[in-house]
């Protein structure tokens, strides 16, 4: 009687292979040897060990990774070392960012710093607030929103669903054009027609130069949205005997409203930081004015610029100035959570 041993032996198609930890292990390693040797050096900047220990986390990882896998393997990691050393480059100066304003804006911001205007204190004295500046943002921007997005949405919806020939084409190069401006130069725009009408400073004039920016920003993310809707709706609805204009409102905007409001929340950022138009043509204002069609108005850019320009580096000033930036930061940030939330609300629900 013959019997037959069966026996498992390992695959020769598949060589050794480096355990899940080594990376981390390769990118620790990396960070105290770099590190070590600025510690060494007597190198003081933590950028200059931070890129020391990005150069020996890929080449430790493709020298360890070719003795063990072989380089085609090595390669491969080394591509994704490169990738994570990209993000962690780019995340970095954005958490900088964030912590040291919240570490240095949390001095002076609390409820009175928000309820209350500068008034008549003093840039070099403590207390007064940002009230005055947070109204004449909100105004400004909102302002600029609702003259900017259905010019910006209706020219998009034009390009996407009309759009031929040289007008077309026209279009598409002056909003490329537009893109590129400088905040200063739609500024300059505005201000150059007060002085020919001989107008004072006021908050409507800030919002015509911030909706001049936004328009742009507004018909490019629209344009995308629209193109993303597929052919196949409009032509179904189209087949039905609807209209095109009511296909376009009933069919194409409600398909692709969620990145709509993601790209207008978007271009409200963008806005909502401008300084130089609203330096030219609001001119900022300690005391509270709630009507943004007369008078100098704040706002919360310009008075951050104020602020710090008062301070020399140091004092009152120097602390709300930082307070008011956690404070636009906050309010951009509640923007796009927003915006999240709305394109998921409004996102077109598949039945199963």
């Amino acid at each position: 009687m013959s019997h037959t041993l069966n026996t498992k032996r390992p695959s020769t198609l598949q060589g050794a292979t480096l355990p899940k930890w080594t990376p981390y292990a390769i990118a620790a390693s990396s960070v105290l040897l770099g590190i070590g040797i600025s510690f060494a050096a007597g190198l003081d900047s933590s950028v200059q060990w931070g890129l020391m220990a990005a150069i020996f986390f890929i080449v430790g990882t493709y020298g360890i990774a070719a003795r063990v896998e072989g380089r085609r393997q090595a390669k491969d990691r080394v591509a994704t070392s490169l990738v994570w050393v990209a993000f962690i480059i780019a995340v970095v100066p954005l958490v900088s960012l964030v912590w040291t304003t919240i570490s240095r804006g949390v001095k002076v911001l609390d409820v009175y710093f928000l309820s209350h205007s500068m008034g008549v204190v003093a840039d070099t004295e403590p207390g007064g607030g940002i009230y005055a500046a947070i109204i004449g943002s909100l105004e400004q921007v909102g302002l600029a929103t609702l003259m900017a997005v259905p010019i910006g949405v209706l020219t998009a919806v034009y390009l996407v669903e009309y759009g031929r020939g040289n007008l077309s084409r026209a279009i598409t190069f002056f909003v490329d054009v537009m893109t590129g401006i400088p905040s200063i130069v739609a500024g300059l725009f505005i201000l150059s027609i007060m002085l020919i009408f001989d107008m004072q400073p006021f908050g409507f004039a800030g919002s015509l130069a911030l909706a001049i920016l936004m328009m742009p920003v507004v018909v490019r993310s629209t344009e995308e949205m629209l193109k993303l809707v597929p052919n196949e709706l409009r032509e179904a609805s189209l087949a039905l005997g609807i209209p095109k204009w009511r296909t376009i409102l009933k069919v194409v905007l409600p398909t692709s409203l969620g990145g709509i409001i993601t790209g207008i929340m978007l271009s409200v950022a963008r806005i909502a930081g401008e300084t130089a138009p609203v330096l030219l043509l609001v001119f900022g204002n300690p005391f509270i004015n709630n009507n943004p069609f007369e008078g100098a108005q704040a706002s919360l850019p310009l008075y951050i610029y104020q602020q710090y320009a008062n301070s020399a580096g140091s004092g009152a000033a120097y602390d709300r100035a930082w307070a008011a930036s956690l404070t636009l930061i906050a309010f951009i940030m509640i923007l796009n959570l927003a915006a999240r939330g709305i394109a998921r609300w409004k996102a077109p629900k598949t039945g199963r």
